[in-house]
């Protein structure tokens, strides 16, 4: 008949029970149990083979142990087992003297006994029992000595001989594992033997019950391995030495059962009891990292503040485990020359795994993803997580603690989130510039500058959510960089429209907000390198329209004053101080603004005035003939020297602007007519936007006559042709001047022509 192996759980006894009382072809040839009589029993060591029962006897405490057994419900599984050994230990232990030695009742076959009750075979044994006489019940339930040992009176002392009394039932309730081992190794090496010589060839029941009973105390020995194991990072802990005995236990099954044998028989074979050992240290990680949320479903944490506060409690509960196990386990392991500390380690580590897996399965909202990744990125995954340098991670690397996949999906997610997020994080920087317009708050002056809080808000956005992603990995920054970059250069179209329409428009705010765009430019895009190319257009746009909006304030307030010009009036009298003080005093408000744009937006102010100042010039609403045509010559140099001097003070750098004033003054009041050539290829070399129709305007100021305008004319379209050769107004620098004055014709342009 064949035998099942016996393994770590209790659920392998109920194999071989079904075996061993199952029909079979070799229980048939067995002769009858009535004729044949027991074959010798399991004996421990030094133990003599005990006398035979009577039936009667037996039979009763056959009785008396179901009924207990009935009584306390028993089943097959390790609390039962634990159960068993505990009572057969305190009978052993505890008969009085006057007992009848035969009642004894051994902890193997009454935990044997419970098993049969418990698998519900009563009405097969009944009946068999019922069909036999008293020979067959004394041949099956004769008890064995080999797991019990004889009762004895107590004496002081526990020696080696009062070891090997106890039985091995006993050895493993007090945690004796070694003596309990070598014991069961003695018995096995017998039993094996006695098989070998043929002793059961006539009653091979009576191997299978010995058998049975050396397989039950290992399979009782290997959980009690695993209940230790399970107890060691409890709150009492277990002794070291216990410890320490366990690996040798562990080691010493490995030397004795090395390697399956050949013919079969599973009393040797290798039982596994270092990847059972490793089986118990998962389960013990992975109950101890789901103490640290008991009394939270993984869906039921709320917000990232309850999360975090999981998660910090999780590290915490790790951190002193694996502290104890450094210093404590560790070291108990290593004196019986068993490595404890990277099992222990991984163990822990894919528990944590398991545990974050759920979490990450129900995280919601942006804060609570973000706080998953930054603990698995940033606190876990820390060199400084253990707390100490002695507790660094193994040689070999540990597997990720997230998937690949599934930190794929966070990330994703999160970045979903982060993207509605930020967008509505520039929607409250918006409303809180309109709050603060409709206040009528001034800005800020901050060294020396026009400052907006919209500056520092949106510097503090960015930062902040880069810095975070940064933390996390370089393709999450990265990904958040072009966010922020996607979600600005949508909200300033936005801020622009919504300022230029509100009633916040001033020369200061304008003034602000050229400065805010300037740092957008220079500190974010400086920070990023190659990361927010795209915001350089709406920046600039933006800057653009700020700027434009600034000169058509001043060009509204200026604009009327150009019209006094060239009059009679104007000879006169000084017209241009006014005008001069308004560009004085609106360039006070550039002194608040960067350099770049402060100059910039200085050199089109310049640039404003000269061009209206020629385009009146150029559009006279009074003629002047004779002395006035020079004394308005000379006017206007006079003019042009103002204007000059008064940009050099404000410190604007386009010196380009200061010949074209002068030289229409030149051939206006030139009295050499020959000399008008020569002005006129300083005006268009200088210019090169100027075109034929500003030639005509200018000479039809003059009134040279039609032969001599026709000759300048054509020399003038000879150096405009060749102007345009050399590139147009790039030829200048790409200056625009004359280009932007409209010169309506008229009778004397027209007069000119002819």
């Amino acid at each position: 008949m064949g035998f099942c192996v016996c393994s770590w759980g209790l659920g392998t006894p109920q194999g071989f029970l079904s075996l061993l009382f199952a029909p079979s072809s070799a229980a048939a040839k067995m002769p009858s149990p009535q004729t044949v009589a027991s074959g010798p029993e399991l004996h421990s060591p030094r133990e003599p083979v005990a006398p035979q029962i009577p039936a009667q006897g037996t039979r009763r405490a056959s009785s008396e142990d179901a009924s207990s057994a009935h009584r306390e419900g028993l089943r097959p599984g390790l609390g039962t087992f634990r159960r068993a050994f505990s009572k057969a230990s305190q009978r052993a232990l505890g008969c009085a003297p006057q007992e009848d030695p035969g009642l004894l009742r051994r902890s193997s076959r009454f935990f044997f006994r419970s098993l049969r009750h418990a698998l519900d075979d009563g009405p097969a044994a009944d009946q068999t029992q019922a069909t036999t006489g008293p020979g067959v019940a004394h041949s099956r339930e004769v008890p064995s000595k080999a797991m019990d040992g004889v009762c004895r009176q107590s004496s002081t002392g526990a020696g080696p001989a009062e070891l090997e009394d106890k039985s091995v039932a006993d050895l493993i309730t007090e945690r004796k594992l070694l003596a309990a081992f070598e014991q069961l190794r003695h018995l096995e090496t017998r039993l094996v033997a006695e098989k070998a010589s043929r002793t059961f060839e006539q009653d091979p029941t009576g191997f299978a019950r010995r058998a049975m009973d050396v397989c039950l105390h290992y399979d009782g020995l290997a959980a009690e391995i695993g209940a230790i194991v399970l107890e060691t990072l409890g709150p009492d802990g277990v002794d070291a030495a216990v410890l320490a005995e366990l690996a040798r236990v562990v080691r010493a099954e490995e030397e004795a059962h090395p390697e399956p044998p050949a013919d079969g028989d599973f009393l040797r074979t290798p039982r596994h009891w270092r990847q059972r050992w490793e089986d118990a240290v998962r389960r013990s990680a992975q109950e101890r990292v789901q103490q640290a949320s008991a009394g939270e479903a993984p869906g039921a944490v709320e917000g990232a503040a309850g999360l975090a506060q999981l998660l910090a409690e999780l590290g915490g509960l790790v951190r002193r485990d694996l502290q104890k196990v450094q210093l404590e386990v560790h070291p108990a392991y290593a004196a019986a020359g068993y490595p404890a500390w990277e099992a222990y380690l991984r163990a822990f580590h894919g528990a944590v795994a398991q545990r974050l897996q759920e979490l990450a399965h129900d995280a919601r909202g942006c804060e609570q993803l973000y706080v998953l990744l930054d603990w698995a990125s940033n606190v876990y995954g820390s060199p400084d997580f253990l707390g100490s340098q002695d507790l660094a991670l193994p040689s070999e690397p540990l597997p990720p603690l997230l998937a690949p996949d599934v930190w794929a999906r966070l990330e994703s997610d999160y970045t979903s989130f982060l993207e509605t997020k930020i967008v509505s994080c520039f929607d409250g920087i918006l409303q809180l510039e309109q709050s603060r317009w409709a206040a009528a708050e001034a800005p800020d002056v901050l060294q020396g500058h026009y400052h907006t809080p919209l500056s520092i808000d949106v510097h503090m956005l960015v930062a902040e959510h880069v810095k975070a992603a940064g933390a996390i990995s370089a393709e999450l920054e990265a990904t958040t960089l072009q966010i922020c970059a996607r979600a600005l250069g949508l909200f300033l179209p936005r801020f622009e429209k919504a300022f230029l329409e509100s009633g916040a428009v001033s020369e200061p705010n304008l003034c602000a907000n050229i400065n805010a765009c300037e740092e957008f430019r220079t500190h974010l895009l400086a920070r990023f390198p190659g990361s927010l190319e795209e915001l350089e257009k709406p920046l600039v746009a933006a800057t653009c329209a700020f700027q434009k909006r600034l000169l058509q304030g001043l060009q509204g307030d200026v604009q009327p004053l150009f019209k006094v010009l060239c009059t009679k009036a104007w000879l006169t009298q000084d017209v241009l101080q006014p005008l001069l003080d308004k560009v004085v005093a609106f360039a006070g408000h550039l002194e608040h603004v960067v350099r770049p744009r402060a100059q910039e937006t200085l050199q089109e102010v310049h640039r404003y005035v000269v061009r209206e100042y020629l385009a009146q010039v150029l559009r006279p609403r009074e003629r002047f003939r004779g002395v006035e045509r020079v004394s308005g010559s000379q006017k206007m140099g006079l003019d042009a020297q103002a204007i000059g001097n008064t940009f050099q003070g404000l410190g604007s750098e386009a010196t380009w602007l200061g010949r074209a004033i002068p030289c229409v003054a030149d051939i206006l009041g030139e009295t050499y007519k020959d000399d008008i050539r020569r002005h006129l290829e300083t005006l268009i070399g200088s210019y090169p936007d100027i075109r034929r129709d500003h030639v005509l305007a200018i000479l039809a100021l003059r009134r040279l006559g039609r032969h001599r305008n026709q000759h300048l004319l054509t020399h003038a379209q000879d150096l405009l042709r060749a102007a345009a050769k050399a590139g147009g107004p790039g030829a200048a620098g790409g200056h625009v001047l004359f280009e932007e004055i409209e010169v309506p014709p008229s009778m004397d342009v027209l007069i000119t022509c002819i």
